[in-house]
């Protein structure tokens, strides 16, 4: 792998590699592009089978959230860390507070939040040595966990979608199978249950399912079974990387709008696939950026009031998306990718490269 051809094709400004050989520690920070503001982003922490595979989960999700952050209208800039590591073994105080050492040396540069296997806890310990960290629990200062307002973003997209496809935003009687009961699918159930929805659900954690289900009510069915549920929306709020050569064939809906990041394996290929099928897509960025919005909220102090307005603005920007895609005949990730991409090129008359003060 070239990594400065990657890094020119895709537009990264920096890619750090950090090792600290008293604790092991194996993490690298990128930084895709900073006109907006200071890089903001998640750390991760996976037992990645190579390191070229830590590096381009890095590298695609920094990207990523540089899309976000500009199309949630927030001034920040897009970056990710990821620890290369086992997380139920290579984790210590030293281990931590060693990753916040590396976040303070950028000195905000990069500011980041917690993301796949990395807890508040964890975070409050890498905020010992770093005020950049902001993934950390409620009695600290926190906002908390981002999954109910990230839920309530998705539903507020749901009618979106449900205005642009059907001519009316109320989701009444529509039939919708939700793949993922964690952090965003179980507070979404409370939204859709509001809505009157008719939901099928399905979760790889079985025990979770039959506890929802006895609250929810919804019917039940196995995890590879939901991609097969006739319904109008299917709701991916689990993994990334689902739809895919084998599983959009096998979909029954007119609408794929979840929170899971990600969600198209191939961006064009299978944004392809499912436009072809008469599918909806609501860009992923899109729909779920309410836990950034909330965390981003933190730096200036939080106010939820401001984060939920924030988190309202989803339904327009999905609309104007959706419109923008149908008028210039392109699919709606690309239609969003050049929405968020204006607002940078914009900015970036005026200023590039966020340079701490």
């Amino acid at each position: 792998m070239d990594i400065f051809e990657w890094m020119k094709r895709n537009g990264h400004e920096q890619v750090i590699f950090n090792f600290d050989k008293e604790t092991g520690l194996r993490a690298i920070i990128a930084i895709h592009d900073t006109t907006l503001g200071q890089a903001f982003g998640g750390t991760r922490m996976v037992n990645y089978a190579s390191m070229e595979d830590a590096l381009q989960d890095a590298l695609r999700l920094s990207k990523a959230m540089t899309y976000k952050c500009a199309a949630a209208d927030e001034d920040k800039g897009g970056g990710k860390a990821v620890i290369w590591g086992d997380p139920k073994k290579d984790k210590n105080e030293a281990f931590l507070r060693a990753f916040g050492r590396f976040v303070g040396i950028l000195n905000g540069r990069f500011v980041t939040g917690a993301d796949l296997n990395v807890t508040a806890m964890d975070g409050s310990i890498m905020g010992r040595e770093s005020r950049y960290i902001l993934a950390k629990p409620k009695e600290e200062g926190s906002s908390g966990s981002t999954g109910p307002i990230t839920a309530f973003g998705i539903y507020v997209g749901l009618k979106a979608c449900a205005k642009f496809i059907w001519g009316d935003e109320k989701l009444q009687g529509k039939k919708i199978a939700v793949q993922g009961l964690g952090t965003v699918g179980e507070p979404l159930l409370g939204y859709l249950r509001e809505g009157r929805l008719e939901v099928i659900a399905a979760d790889v954690n079985e025990e979770t399912l039959q506890r929802l289900q006895r609250q929810y009510g919804f019917k039940a069915v196995k995890p590879d079974a939901i991609y097969e549920v006739a319904c109008d929306i299917f709701c991916p709020c689990a993994m990334g990387g689902i739809l895919n050569d084998q599983t959009v064939p096998r979909l029954k809906c007119k609408l794929v709008a979840g929170s899971a990041n990600n969600q198209l394996e191939d961006e064009e290929r299978h944004g392809r696939m499912l436009h072809e099928r008469g599918i909806l897509y609501a860009p992923d960025y899109i729909i779920n950026a309410g836990g950034v919005i909330q965390v981003i909220d933190e730096i200036q102090g939080f106010n939820p009031e401001r984060v939920r307005m924030k988190t309202e603005k989803i339904f327009h920007r999905l609309l104007d998306i959706f419109e923008k895609a149908k008028k210039e005949k392109i699919l709606p990730l690309e239609a969003a990718n050049r929405y968020a991409g204006a607002r940078i090129d914009e900015i970036h008359k005026l200023r590039r490269i966020h340079v701490p003060k």
